[in-house]
């Protein structure tokens, strides 16, 4: 028989050397000869985490927690694969558990940021950061999470001086670029324009670093009103961002075909679960649905809940399909026959402890304008409120938001053509939605409402069966964390500066202008 203390040595090298597949490989080999061993356990289970073989993974963090629930280590990891697996309320129970034991190494403590980041809860997200930076002050990955955090929670000053802390620890902490620049408006006498000129030469092999670098300075010279320069970096940066995509705008024209040919029938109300609870907001990102939210949930009665993915993944799984996308075809065509009252009762579960405090919670997810049918099937009292903004500004801004890497829905963003001919499928599919779901679903125009802020914020009230509160129209004294790409603006009152924005780049813009034109999109002069 092979020496086990042999095998778990040959299996935590191989761990702390990258291998994650040869140490799953070796522990697993060892764990019928030691099934209560919760290190070997852990071990696997970190493996398997690494290497995206989540239910695997689940099973042994669990196991490895279950073994040993004094150590706070194995405890934070079972917590980081269930939030992995967005089971957030679960993560933050065993997360909470780890918080009562010590000790709580820095590792453990940003774990926990990360965790409670992902749920929402970032205030006690921050505090955990902070905990991390004092135990470890040399660790720029702590810094860049605490910085985040505090944007999220509208500390400015403090975010920068992490952002500049961590980049003296790693100056090739390229995301840290991009975050300073979009941290506050650049100015002639205030700006990083020759600190990021001297860094794009020296990172011309790194895609991710010229992507960061060249969003920044577009950043930084839109700030200045350097428009051409702005637009050539802006360009540059998506094309490296592209580099290793593998996206496809005719597999996603495909998959808006599939969502219209196999749409859910609308069903009676008493078909689905009768929470009035939710509020959705969707629509195409970066059209408004940060202002909107914070407007909403300016009101004492509505907690903000975040952009959840808890609604696409609650319909997956009850479709059945096994698929590794959230939707694709084999999804859309499982989709249309689901117990809808258990698919809103599964979706409202899912979003607790965090929400349920207050009698309405709006999910931000902008991309659920892709389940919009389901949505008004299972939830028939939810309100679903849809942002419309020119086309124009809305594929500009667009372009101009580097995106979460790791999202399944922002392939589309790294190329203006592409960002024009999505904005097409979802222009054609919110049609589709209206025609179908009549009186479901709210649109909103963004120039509206910031031309009329008091009628239009009135006109969401309203329609959320919600009393007038004077607070909705000051949201920028809402104290609410915000961990949108709007994080920044939405600490302002209301600004028009964003208000056909696409005008300072029209020569750059006249291919994208006739795209949609073409495909019968009204647009303004």
């Amino acid at each position: 028989m092979t020496d086990p203390s042999h095998l778990h040595a040959q299996a935590t090298a191989a761990y702390n050397q990258g291998d994650w597949r040869r140490a799953l490989d070796l522990a697993s080999r060892l764990l019928p000869q030691e099934p209560n061993h919760a290190g070997l356990h852990h071990l696997a289970g970190l493996s398997a985490l690494e290497l995206q073989q989540m239910p695997l993974a689940l099973e042994y963090l669990r196991r490895a927690a279950s073994l040993d629930p004094a150590r706070a280590d194995y405890l934070t990891q079972f917590a980081k694969a269930l939030s992995t697996l967005n089971l957030s309320a679960d993560a933050v129970n065993v997360a909470n558990q780890a918080l009562t034991l010590l000790p709580l190494d820095a590792q453990t403590l940003d774990t926990l940021g990360v965790i409670h980041t992902r749920a929402n809860a970032h205030e006690r997200a921050t505090s955990l950061y902070e905990r991390a930076v004092a135990l470890a002050p040399n660790h720029p990955n702590y810094h860049y999470n605490f910085a985040k955090s505090l944007v999220f929670m509208g500390d400015m000053d403090a975010a920068e001086r992490e952002l500049e802390t961590c980049l003296g620890l790693a100056p090739w902490y390229w995301s840290v670029h991009l975050s300073l620049s979009q941290l506050r408006k650049q100015s002639a006498a205030s700006n990083h324009l020759e600190r990021l000129h001297s860094l794009l030469p020296k990172a011309t092999e790194d895609s991710a670093a010229q992507m960061n670098l060249h969003l920044a300075l577009a950043k930084e010279y839109e700030d200045l009103a350097d428009h051409s320069k702005a637009f050539e970096h802006l360009v540059a940066g998506k094309a490296a961002g592209a580099a290793k995509r593998d996206y496809s705008p005719q597999r996603e024209e495909a998959r808006f075909e599939a969502l219209i040919r196999a749409s859910p029938r609308p069903q009676p109300a008493s078909a689905g679960f009768p929470s009035e609870e939710p509020i959705f907001v969707i629509g195409m990102p970066r059209s408004g649905t940060t202002l909107v939210e914070r407007i909403i949930s300016s009101h004492p009665d509505v907690h903000s809940a975040g952009e959840l993915r808890n609604f696409p993944l609650a319909l997956k799984h009850a479709s059945g399909s096994r698929t590794p996308h959230l939707i694709d075809a084999d999804t859309i065509a499982r989709s249309q026959e689901v117990d809808w009252r258990q698919l809103g009762a599964n979706y409202l579960a899912s979003t607790r402890p965090n929400t349920g405090h207050k009698p309405r919670f709006i999910d931000k997810l902008p991309h659920n304008f892709l389940y919009a049918g389901a949505i008004a099937n299972a939830l028939p009292n939810a309100r679903i409120i849809c942002l419309r903004r020119d086309p124009m500004d809305t594929c500009l801004s667009n372009l101009r938001q580097l995106f979460a890497p790791a999202s399944p829905y922002h392939d589309y963003s790294y190329d203006l053509l592409d960002i024009g001919r999505y904005y097409i499928l979802f222009d054609h599919l919110m049609a589709h939605w209206k025609q179908t779901f009549p009186g479901r679903i709210l649109e909103v125009n963004y120039e509206t409402l910031v031309d009329a802020q008091e009628s239009g914020s009135r006109q969401l009230l309203k329609f959320c069966g919600l009393s007038w509160n004077d607070a909705c129209l000051h949201f920028e004294n809402n104290k609410a964390p915000a961990s949108t790409a709007s994080a920044v603006q939405v600490r302002e009152p209301i600004y028009r500066s964003a208000v056909r924005r696409w005008k300072q780049y029209e020569p750059q813009l006249t291919g994208l202008r006739d795209l949609l034109e073409g495909a019968g999109i009204a647009l303004e002069p």
